[in-house]
């Protein structure tokens, strides 16, 4: 079975985004929704976001000037991130506002696969990549 890389979705009334079945046992641990590097959202299994970014956030020493790019980093994807479960069969995780509105996202999603986790973005967005 193919492995899927890539889907578009549109948000319910509820700003929640319905993950593909075969994607939902990835986001078992549950999902971390972050800014993304630019006007996109990031989407990581739970435990990815543990095991990869938390030790990444931990080796920011506060006396080490040479520090600060790691900080304002770590600093970007914390500001408005939250952690959420998939709800029941649905497979549904909502989106927040403020997210969406940093993300250009009204209503339709574009999500594709970045290694272990998922960049969401609006259409228009990624017809320019």
């Amino acid at each position: 079975m193919a492995k899927t890389d890539y889907f578009e979705r549109k948000l319910d009334d509820k700003r929640r985004l319905t993950v593909p079945a075969d994607l939902r046992q990835e986001f078992a641990s549950g999902i971390v929704i972050t800014r993304g590097f630019g006007k996109y959202l990031h989407l990581y299994p739970k435990d990815m976001w543990d095991r990869d970014f938390e030790k990444f956030a931990s080796a920011v020493n506060p006396f080490d000037f040479g520090s600060a790019e790691r900080a304002d980093q770590i600093a970007k994807f914390r500001f408005g991130k939250t952690e959420a479960q998939l709800d029941g069969k649905q497979g549904r995780v909502a989106l927040e506002k403020q997210q969406l509105d940093y993300a250009g996202i009204s209503h339709d999603i574009v999500a594709v696969r970045i290694g272990e986790y998922w960049r969401i973005m609006n259409p228009e967005a990624a017809r320019a990549l």
